[in-house]
């Protein structure tokens, strides 16, 4: 099995040594097996799509709007 180094701050370092019980590795694992079955779907989602770059940034870019609006209304 490959291995993979990553940098994190010393701050949260010491916070998982503080949790030795947790294998950080099966959760770092986990998580990038999560994020890649989301992009997976995603890409199938969206294979046949005729959306361009475009359209997609001008949709995320009124959405984004619409839901800051929405909680600032709170």
């Amino acid at each position: 099995m490959p291995n993979v180094t990553l940098s994190i701050p010393e701050a949260l370092h010491e916070k998982m040594r503080m949790h030795s019980e947790i294998r950080w590795s099966e959760v770092v694992r986990k998580s990038i097996s999560d994020k890649i079955h989301d992009l997976e779907l995603m890409n199938q989602l969206t294979k046949k799509s005729k959306l361009t770059q475009s359209d997609v940034d001008a949709i995320a870019s009124k959405i984004n709007r619409d839901v800051f609006k929405g909680l600032n209304k709170r």
